[in-house]
Parts: structure tokens; sequence; C-alpha cells
């Protein structure tokens, strides 16, 4: 809240400035300093405003501390450091009234309408119905979920969708897998496909197959036996796939089927549209769209010469699909080896009229799983790799979700088995909740004392003066304008990183200082005071789809 209203006053400041261009508020970047004598806030504009305006960046900063509009009931001070640092104090009497609108907010804290109720689509995983989940799917799981419940917080009616790859070479395969599989349980040598899938889960399928009934789908012309095989397939590992990221934590409000796009003519009128924009142009018998046009490095075949259509052309009535729904913008997360199809997709959106920027990509990046020191395989045309079901059992759904978080989608991530079952403070998820369950517990004995904790409204947090329990009032805070930086930078992990730190000065302010003691006006004012950290924390953790536990 206060580093928000400070970023508006200071940007509504330089646009004040002669020759600066007008400056918006997600420009303004404020940080925590490191040193305390630093500030609780700081902020660099001035440094990256001196080129534009050709001045010496600590006059710059000057200029905007003097001109910032800000209101002294929240900020105590300003000062100008360095060669043009902007440093902020927040006014303790501040603190102590933001722990008292954190109890009245409860829930709601952190959260806006900012969004106005702007329509958001987020799809992800969409992995292949070619087998179980594996932990890549996991992170993307964790990250486009955590996703969806920031940008709901920040006012968007967000959307989670799945798409379901159920065409195409890939489905053929899989039914061509389980029928090979199925043909040794009646005895047959038959050899899997070449690119089919020799995962154990086909040999279980069809060892449930009914035997009288799928001998005679044996019987009928080769094209026919793979569709019934597939279309089998794919129910039940979309089946599959759909309890697992359940147990996950993960609802998606749609699970779209390619096939359905080719079932109603969707990928047909998709090419009309582009070929009556004159984006599309034939060579050599083949269709091709004209991506060149419009930022791609070289044009692209949507139409092969044998008048199938490419996956790309596909993709595209898909999209295509999202945009007659009504979505104001769709953010897709991709896997790293779909990095070059973001350029043809862009070109796409641009060739069918789309507003620049209507499709965000963002890229989750691999996990590698560790355990005892050493990686752990994930070949699935091996069919030896750890599966998201395998993952949840071992670790559970908080602690995989927690792990998956802890970095940037887009930056490898190594997952330590070892460590996410290790129940002490080296685990960050076990350290949060574990704080989370503190406060709990000092809640309940505060009760057996006779304390009428729900009688704390926080104005008892006159008597917070100890630098412990100022530390965790600044680190509170800083949440709604963590959460509103994280939605739109599309980041959720900084909540963890928020997590931890809250947790850490929690932990700093418990072992110094008792909460429950015999002087009345610093027990129930710290007993605001953890109350509103128990409240963030669960707030922050909703967010990341991970449960805050009173108990363990």
């Amino acid at each position: 809240m206060v580093s928000g209203l400070l970023a508006e006053a200071l940007a509504e400041a330089a646009s004040s400035i002669e020759g600066c261009a007008r400056v918006a508020p997600d420009r303004v970047e404020i940080e925590v300093p490191r040193e305390k004598k630093h500030g609780d806030l700081s902020c660099n504009l001035a440094l990256r405003l001196a080129s534009e305006l050709g001045r010496k960046p600590r006059e710059i900063a000057e200029e905007l501390a003097s001109r910032a509009d800000l209101d002294p009931g929240m900020i105590e001070r300003v000062e100008v450091a360095g060669p043009g640092f902007i440093n902020v104090f927040i006014a303790h009497s501040w603190l102590r009234a933001n722990v008292r609108e954190i109890l009245r907010r409860g829930a709601s804290y952190g959260t806006s309408d900012e969004g106005g109720g702007s329509r958001v689509q987020v799809e992800f995983v969409s992995a292949n119905p070619t087998g179980p989940l594996n932990i890549v799917s996991a992170r993307a799981a964790a990250v486009g979920d955590s996703l969806v419940r920031l940008l709901r917080a920040r006012g968007f009616d967000a959307d989670s969708e799945f798409y379901v790859n159920d065409s195409g070479r890939q489905a053929d395969l899989l039914g061509a897998s389980l029928e090979s599989r199925f043909r040794r349980t009646l005895g047959e040598d038959a050899e899997i496909p070449e690119g089919g899938y020799p995962g154990e889960y086909l040999v279980d399928m069809a060892e449930a197959l009914p035997r009288d009934l799928w001998e005679k789908v044996l019987a009928k012309d080769p094209s026919e036996r793979t569709a019934l095989f597939s279309a089998h397939a794919v129910e039940k590992i979309v089946e599959g796939q759909e309890e697992d990221l359940r147990a996950f934590g993960v609802d998606f409000n749609t699970w779209f089927r390619e096939s359905s796009l080719h079932r109603t003519g969707a990928v047909e009128k998709t090419f009309v549209k582009l070929k009556d924009r004159g984006a599309v142009a034939e060579r050599e018998g083949a269709q091709w769209l004209k991506s060149s046009e419009y930022g791609d490095d070289e044009d692209r075949v949507i139409i092969r010469s044998n008048g199938v259509p490419t996956y790309l052309l596909g993709d595209i009535a898909y999209h295509a699909d999202k945009h007659g729904r009504g979505y104001d913008k769709v953010i897709d997360l991709w896997g790293p080896d779909h990095h070059g199809h973001i350029p043809r997709m862009d070109a796409a959106m641009r060739a069918l009229g789309y507003p620049e920027g209507w499709l965000e990509v963002l890229i989750v990046q691999w996990v590698n799983l560790v355990r005892g020191g050493k990686s752990v395989g994930m070949s699935k045309r091996k069919g030896e790799y750890v599966t998201m079901r395998e993952l949840v059992e071992d670790v559970g759904p908080d602690c995989a979700r927690f792990l998956f978080l802890l970095r940037r989608c887009n930056t490898p991530l190594d997952f330590d088995l070892d460590l996410a079952k290790t129940q002490s403070d080296e685990n960050p998820v076990y350290y949060v909740q574990y704080s989370h369950a503190r406060v709990a517990s000092i809640l309940r004995f505060a009760a057996e004392q006779g304390i009428d904790f729900d009688a704390v409204k926080g104005e008892e947090t006159d008597a917070l003066t100890e630098p412990e329990e100022t530390d965790l009032m600044k680190t509170l805070a800083l949440y709604p304008r963590l959460v509103a930086g994280a939605a739109a930078s599309r980041e959720p992990h900084r909540l963890t990183e928020f997590c931890k730190e809250l947790a850490a000065d929690f932990h700093r302010f418990y072992h110094k200082h008792r909460v429950v003691s015999e002087r009345d006006g610093a027990s129930m004012g710290r007993l605001a005071l953890v109350k509103a950290v128990m409240g963030v924390l669960r707030n922050a953790l909703s967010l990341l789809g991970v449960s805050a536990p009173e108990r363990m």
C-alpha cells in the first residue's frame, strides 16, 4: 500500500518536471534498502531519468522529493542520498494503523479491483494426452494456477484452461501403441510402432480392456481401429490427468479439445479468414502464412501440399476461438521447446487483426529432479520418468507447489526430493507453514489464559515500539504492493520470497519477545501484531495454492 502510493506520487512529480515525458507509476521501482540507515523504501527514478533530461541525477532526485505529494501521516521523512537515490522513512504511527487495517480487512487485505473485471484466460499445462503428467507439467500447473489466483486477487475475471491435443500423429501413435499392447494380451508378438509409447501405463490400460469387445475392434479397417484405440487411450489418460491435477489443487474452468476445432470446421474457417485478409500465399501446392510480413523471420506452411493442415493452423484456430469467446487478453504457458513458436503465433495474431499484446506467452523451463545428489531421469519415450502423481504422493502438494514457485518460471529449477521431505528450517515451505502454526498456538495459549483475542482490534498496537516489532510491521505493509507487482509481472515466485521474509521476521521477533505476558498492553498489542502476521501469511499462501495449517 505505502510503496504503491509512493510510486504514484513520484510518478506524478516526475511528470511535472519540464522536459520529462509522462511517467507511469508502474515504471517507478520501489525497493527495500539492505541497510536500515537508507530508509524503509528507496527509489532510483532520478538516476533513470538523468540521461533523458540531461541533468545530474541528484538534482532530479531533490526536485522529485520536493514535488512529491506525500501524506505526512504515512511518510515521516524523505532523504536524497548518494548519486540520486530517494530514501523514504515510513511513519511508525502509520505502520501501527496498517496493522489495524490488516485485521479489519482479513482475507481481502492485498486484493483490489484494479482489473475492473477485465476477462483474462490463462492456458497452462496442456500436456499431450499420451501419458501421465510429469514434474515439468507439475511446475507449469503450480505457476499457472497461482497466476490465475493473483489475477483474480487484482480484480480480473480470470479463467484457467487446459488444451487437450487429441488430434494428429501423436494421438494416432498412442492408439497404435495401445493396440500393440492389447494384442500382446492375446498372445500375439505385436511390436510397438516406431515413435510410439512404451510406458507401463499402456500395459495396465490394455489389460483392463474387455477382451470380447476389443477383439471385434481388431477386425475393423486400420484407420477406424486406430481411431477407436486412440479415443479410448486419450479419454483414460485425460481422466487421470484431471484427477492428478485436482489432487495438486488445480481445477481448470475449461478442458478444450483440439478435435472440436476440426469437427466444427473452425480450422477451415480460420484459414479462410487469413486468406481473405491477404495473409496467405500458395507455393508448390502448399498454403503459406505470410508471417514474415508480420514480424516472423520467415513464412510458415499452414496447409501441406497434400491438403492436411499443419499444427500451426490448428493452434491459430484455437486462439481465434479464444478471441471469439470474448477474452480481453490470453496468457499461454509453454515449455522451452516451444520458444520458437512464439514469433509465428504473434505474427498470426497480427494477421488476424487482434490487438498487439493480446496474446502473451510465458516460458516454463525444465525441472531437474534430484534425489541423493543425483538427477532422476524423465524420458517419456522410454517410459522411465517421475510422474506428478508420484511426486505429490511422495512430498505432498503443498511442498511441491511451494518449491516449484521458488524461482522465476523461465529459470531452470533443481527440485531436491530430500530437501522437500525435510521437516526443518532448511525446508522453506515447512519454515513458512510452521510460522503460521506457531501463531495459531500462541492464540490458543492466550485463550487458555483467559485472554479474549477475538476482541483484539488493533488499537493496542500503540505499544509496539521494539525494533523487531517495527520490522514485522514494515514487512506486512509491503504485501499489497507485492501482490500487485507479482500479478503485473506474472511472477508468483515473489510471493514465496515474501513468505520466507515474513516468516524470518516473525521468528526473530518471537525468539526475542514474549507475546502473552503480565503486561496487558504489550500482550494485546503483540497479539494484534501476530494475528496480522497470521492473516497475511494465510492470504499469501492461498495465492500460492498452499495450505496454512494451524497445527504441525
